[in-house]
């Protein structure tokens, strides 16, 4: 279902159609947005990477070949553009990390829960504010692949055609990102 709508909105996009154009921002921001922001651990950077994103989706719509993914063809744009940031980057410390590394609280700590004790979700917070410690710390060829597979939830024929590498090799970064996880978790433990 939603190929078909993607199918029939591009089809009306790359025809001049602005309401169909501004239907694909809608279906995807959010999406691009999360995994800009999972990649560069940044708002402001992830916000820019989505409006990158959909700059050159418009500029360029006449290239997309309709024989592949739309989704596809708009998550390459927005890890590609991420992974340019990340290679220009010099290491910074956010004043946002900071923040929230002293106050011991991540988003997901705010989320009130019924079911929950303050002590699980303390716990659950600092398992989880682990993990994402972790995955910051990955060279960003396994962190790319990692945040796409186990974040964004792709598989890797998915992965594989967004950044544009052989499914083996995709299979071989998230072996070996699993495996810095793993060391990077044990070690923190």
């Amino acid at each position: 279902m939603l190929d078909q709508l993607e199918n029939r909105l591009t089809k009306l996009a790359l025809k001049g159609d602005q309401q169909a154009f501004a239907e694909i921002v809608d279906l995807y921001k959010d999406k691009i947005f999360h995994l800009a922001y999972r990649m560069l651990n940044n708002r402001h950077e992830a916000e820019d990477v989505v409006q990158e994103t959909f700059l050159r989706v418009f500029k360029n719509l006449d290239r997309y070949d309709p024989n592949q993914k739309f989704s596809t063809w708009i998550y390459r744009i927005g890890t590609n553009l991420c992974i340019d940031r990340l290679r220009k980057r010099k290491p910074t410390y956010s004043l946002d990390a900071d923040m929230n590394d002293q106050e011991g609280l991540d988003g997901y700590s705010l989320i009130p829960s019924v079911d929950q004790t303050p002590e699980s979700e303390l716990i659950l917070s600092e398992t989880k504010q682990l993990v994402y410690n972790a995955i910051n710390s990955l060279p960003s060829k396994y962190k790319s692949v990692m945040i796409l597979r186990y974040l964004q939830e792709l598989s890797l024929q998915e992965i594989s055609d967004v950044l544009g590498m052989p499914v083996t090799t995709i299979k071989t970064r998230v072996h070996r990102g699993r495996e810095f996880l793993r060391k990077k978790l044990e070690s923190s433990m």
